[in-house]
C-alpha cells in the first residue's frame, strides 16, 4: 500500500457505521491521512465495539511513543503474520481491528504514477492490527495500528502497485466482523481465505497527480470481480 487514505463523511461511511453499530465524529474524518498520522479504528472493548484514535504506525519508540521510522510498520505484510519474530504476530492473534476509509492511494513505484481507489457505492473496511501503549508520564493508554497488506496477485493490480494491496473486509458479513474483532478468536487459520487477494466488490480506479493532492488527471476505470 502506498500509504495514504481518507475518510469523508458520506452516505457510504454512514452505511458502514450503521452496519458495524459505531459512530464516527468530525475528528475521525480527514481529506488526507499519511503514515504517522491519527486514524480511527474499530476494536472490541469488554465485548463492545468502540472507535478509538490510533497512530498509523504499529511500532512506536518505547520512551517517546512516537513512530519508529526505521521500520515501515504502517503496513503489516500477510506473509509475516505467521512468523513469531514478526511485530504483527501477536496482534494478529489478540488485537485485530477495522480501519474505516473512503478511498486510498497506491503508487506504481516510479514516483509519478498514482491512483485513487474506491469501492463502488461502498466505504472501505481495512483489516488492521493494533497495539496498546502506556504513557508513563500521564498514565494514559494510546494505540498504534497498521493495515494488513496482501501480495499483488491480481493481474489488474500490476500497473497500480506491484508490491502489495491492502486487505479489505466485507463489513456486511456480520459473522466475519464478530470473529475478526473478537480477541478471544485466536485460531487465525480460519482467516486464511481472507489473505488471498480478490475483488469482492467492484473497484473504481482514478489516476491522480500525486499523493496528498488527490487531483484526478485521467478518466476512471473499473476493476471487476
Amino acid at each position: 500500500m502506498c500509504g495514504r487514505f481518507n475518510v469523508i463523511d458520506s452516505p457510504e461511511i454512514q452505511r458502514l457505521c450503521e452496519t458495524l453499530g459505531i459512530s464516527l465524529v468530525a475528528k475521525h474524518t480527514s481529506d488526507d491521512i499519511a503514515p504517522g498520522g491519527t486514524i480511527a479504528m474499530v476494536h472490541n472493548v469488554a465485548g463492545e465495539r468502540k472507535v478509538s484514535e490510533a497512530i498509523w504506525w504499529l511500532f512506536l519508540e518505547p520512551e517517546t511513543l512516537k513512530p519508529n521510522y526505521k521500520y515501515a510498520s504502517f503496513n503489516s505484510r500477510s506473509d509475516k503474520l505467521s512468523s513469531k519474530r514478526s511485530l504483527a504476530y501477536k496482534p494478529y492473534r489478540e488485537s485485530r481491528c477495522i480501519i474505516p476509509a473512503s478511498a486510498f492511494v497506491e503508487g506504481l513505484g516510479d514516483k509519478k504514477t498514482y491512483h485513487k481507489i474506491e469501492l463502488e457505492n461502498s466505504a472501505i473496511a481495512f483489516g488492521g492490527l493494533f497495539k496498546e501503549h502506556l504513557n508513563r508520564e500521564t498514565g494514559e493508554f494510546l494505540y498504534s495500528a497498521s493495515i494488513i497488506t496482501l501480495p499483488p496477485l491480481l493481474p489488474q493490480w500490476r500497473e497500480i502497485h506491484p508490491k502489495s494491496m491492502p486487505l479489505m473486509l466485507d463489513f456486511e458479513d456480520a459473522e466475519l466482523m464478530e470473529k475478526w474483532l473478537d480477541p478471544l478468536v485466536q485460531n487465525v487459520e480460519e482467516f486464511d481465505y481472507l489473505l488471498v487477494p480478490k475483488v469482492f466488490r467492484p473497484m473504481k480506479v482514478t489516476r491522480i497527480d500525486r499523493p496528498g493532492k488527490w487531483n484526478p488527471i485521467e478518466q476512471s476505470f473499473m476493476i471487476m470481480n
